[in-house]
């Protein structure tokens, strides 16, 4: 079972922690990684043009009026592609990127990512991050004394004075434990995780 120190936000070792191993002690695979974060960054991409095509189109398939006898030319229904409001022709139908891996592989993935992370001493864990007040000097004043410059910060709970504190900062996210994922754990540097959201991320990928 892996042991990690805990910091407090000057950067000095309070206490330590028991990481469990079956999440922070994974063999990392390359190929689930990769396969775990391409479709996050598929579902992010927007799907391409699509048009209504004739049974694609609301309204009524009664026959607009009789087929001889009018003069007019011999119409269907309304939803006819020569009409205003009908279907378009040879329209593009759209496309949507987005597809989904089994759960169990998004998990494990994450497992692999965090594990990854410790492996590589870019893991760090602190006993509590508290602001006086929403203010970003005070969050980069603690950035500064963890020599933090590309981190993402994984808390327990909603935090208004920390997230706002924080969104102007370049390189670095706050991020709430139920909202951690694969391309972000990767995405930064280094993984600053609060003690408190330890036990949050454990219960999430338990197995």
């Amino acid at each position: 079972m892996p042991v990690v120190d805990v910091k407090n936000s000057k950067g000095k070792k309070v206490s330590q922690v028991d990481l469990a191993d079956s999440i922070f002690n994974v063999p990392v695979k390359s190929s689930v990684l990769h396969e775990v974060v391409t479709m996050q960054m598929a579902n992010r991409r927007s799907a391409t043009a699509a048009v209504k095509h004739r049974s694609d189109v609301r309204g009524s398939g009664r026959k607009l009026f009789r087929q001889k006898g009018t003069g007019r030319a011999r119409r269907g229904d309304i939803k006819s592609p020569l009409l205003r409001g009908g279907g378009v022709v040879f329209g593009p139908n759209g496309r949507k990127y987005a597809f989904r891996v089994p759960k169990k592989v998004r998990k494990l993935a994450l497992k692999m990512a965090l594990s990854s992370k410790l492996q590589a001493s870019e893991l760090i864990v602190l006993d509590k991050l508290e602001l006086k007040e929403i203010k970003t000097k005070q969050f980069v004043d603690v950035l500064n004394a963890l020599d933090l410059k590309n981190a993402l910060i994984v808390i327990d709970k909603n935090d208004e004075k920390l997230e706002l504190s924080s969104r102007n900062v370049p390189d670095v996210r706050v991020l709430r434990s139920e909202g951690l994922n694969v391309y972000d754990v990767l995405k930064y540097h280094t993984l600053v995780l609060l003690e408190s959201a330890i036990k949050n991320i454990e219960e999430r990928l338990v197995a």
